[in-house]
């Protein structure tokens, strides 16, 4: 990881020599991400060369995530230790308020802060169009943040998900201002009372990578995740006990045809399962049949939006 992380840093030290500087904190959490095999590392390295730190909430796990996170090199990286209360089991709070855990814990003095999840990843080719977004905006008080768009792999690395299900933009630099806060199961932010945050669209994507993983390790992190959302008796009734994900029910994809981020090399070349998928299969429902040509034709996007693009 140094060796990818050098490669990236120089270019920004020329950015930042080139105008006045401003102060990027990045920010996560993260429980069990052996358990579930989430690319954490990936994640915080892939930000890590325009952060002049890195605020990572590290909770109680079930396994060495914390030695995980330890090992990557960098000085900048701070860790909180955290306990989830699991009993906030209504729409995925918990997350949200682990966010805004390591969210209150950047320092005052920094502009940015740049929100990364551990299934999540920024292409290097991506970071200086970022910074430069940040440097743009930094000193316009009605811009609370940027929007990034999303590539969301699923089954492998080679797939995305083409269905209108899936969420296309999203929120992951805010204004350092502390009256913003997580939303919900921690996907967006919202500020003051309840407002939707102004954003400016930027001109990079967001891999996802939540919905690549071993067959078994899927089924595992489902069923543990659907906890952060149900109680007891309405996942004996509604998730399935099996020993593996079934990544065949998936309504509609389209091959990646793109290079992966290089902090995601490694973990691609050790992936261990076959995942194949008939591209003229499409399960789309007449509803999502209608907003994807919508979208792809017309430019109209019919969605949840949790923001305001000004």
């Amino acid at each position: 990881m140094g060796k990818i992380l050098k490669q990236h840093v120089s270019s920004i030290r020329q950015l930042k020599n080139k105008f006045s500087l401003m102060k990027i904190s990045g920010f996560s959490f993260v429980r069990n991400a052996q358990k579930y095999d989430y690319p954490i590392v990936e994640a915080i390295t892939s930000i890590l060369p325009i952060c002049d730190d890195f605020i990572l909430a590290v909770g109680k796990s079930d396994d060495n995530t914390l030695d995980l996170v330890k090992s990557i090199s960098s000085p900048k990286i701070k860790i909180i230790e955290t306990v989830w209360d699991d009993t906030l089991r209504e729409g995925g709070r918990v997350l949200a308020v682990e966010t805004d855990k390591a969210f209150k814990a950047i320092p005052d003095d920094s502009d940015w802060a740049f929100y990364i999840q551990g299934d999540e990843v920024v292409h290097e080719k991506y970071l200086d169009t970022i910074y430069n977004e940040m440097l743009r905006w930094k000193d316009n008080p009605e811009v609370d943040g940027l929007l990034f768009n999303y590539q969301h792999f699923f089954g492998s690395y080679d797939y995305v998900g083409i269905s209108t299900k899936w969420y296309r933009n999203e929120i992951r630099v805010i204004r350092n201002n502390k009256k913003i806060y997580s939303y919900r199961d921690a996907q967006g932010f919202r500020k003051d009372d309840n407002r939707k945050l102004s954003v400016k669209p930027v001109n990079a994507c967001i891999y996802h990578y939540g919905w690549v993983k071993h067959p078994k390790s899927m089924q595992s992190k489902l069923e543990s995740n659907s906890r952060f959302y149900f109680n007891d008796q309405w996942i004996d009734n509604n998730i399935a006990k099996k020993e593996e994900f079934d990544y065949s029910e998936i309504d509609a994809l389209s091959l990646f045809g793109e290079k992966h981020p290089k902090v995601m090399e490694e973990r691609i070349q050790k992936k261990n399962w076959k995942f194949d998928y008939d591209l003229s299969t499409n399960k789309l429902s007449l509803k999502h049949r209608v907003k994807l040509f919508m979208k792809n034709k017309l430019g109209i996007y019919i969605g949840y939006k949790n923001y305001k693009v000004i």
